[in-house]
């Protein structure tokens, strides 16, 4: 069985959707450690309430980022996490863990990525960006996770169209649930070994 680390900084939406899909049965995982940076993060009410065991680990209670790595790697290899699932998590990973688990790191940004990406694209700055800009169709990305914000490998894709009358918080909304439904169908993909990897593309074996 495949075990997953969530690793979340807010209310951890996409962590419940991906629960309610392991519970289904359309993934063939168990998420085996939540972590978060925040003490009082919302994922954390949600690994509760699961049962799920939970770590707080914020890179600043730490004198190095070696030090910090380090607690990160020994939580990580004590629940023999096979994918790190980054929902909603507010912190860069170290390039030490991104290595140790090269293409076991997905992210999932809502935007049609490289559109609207980098450094600081995050949550609803990257809705208001979509509106400010005038496009049409925006939409949510999962991708592996590699040095660089937002520019691993592209896994899958789904577009979502933008209204006259968006707000950014309507339009969040809208492609939240297209979120929910799109990481969980990444995760299963994985859990089943069909994601292969060629020149930093990603090719779904039927």
């Amino acid at each position: 069985m495949l075990n997953i680390a969530v690793f979340g900084s807010g209310r951890g939406t996409n962590a419940q959707s991906i629960l309610e899909n392991i519970d289904r049965g359309s993934i063939q995982a168990r998420i085996s450690i939540v972590i978060s940076n925040k003490s009082d993060a919302g994922i954390f009410t949600i690994a509760d309430t699961r049962g799920i065991p939970r770590q707080y680990l914020n890179p600043s209670d730490y004198g190095t980022e070696e030090e910090y790595t380090s607690a990160l790697l020994s939580v990580l290899d004590q629940h023999d996490i096979g994918l790190i699932i980054l929902a909603g998590y507010l912190k860069k990973i170290p390039s030490t863990i991104i290595s140790r688990y090269r293409n076991r790191i997905m992210n999932i940004h809502p935007a049609l990525l490289p559109a609207f990406g980098g450094a600081g694209m995050y949550g609803m700055r990257v809705h208001q960006a979509v509106i400010e800009y005038g496009v049409k169709i925006t939409g949510v990305t999962v991708h592996f996770v590699d040095e660089e914000y937002d520019r691993g490998p592209i896994i899958v894709q789904e577009a979502v169209e933008v209204y006259d009358n968006d707000t950014p918080q309507i339009l969040a909304q809208r492609v939240l649930s297209v979120e929910h439904k799109l990481y969980s169908k990444a995760i299963a993909l994985f859990a089943e070994d069909r994601l292969h990897i060629d020149n930093r593309r990603v090719y779904i074996q039927k």
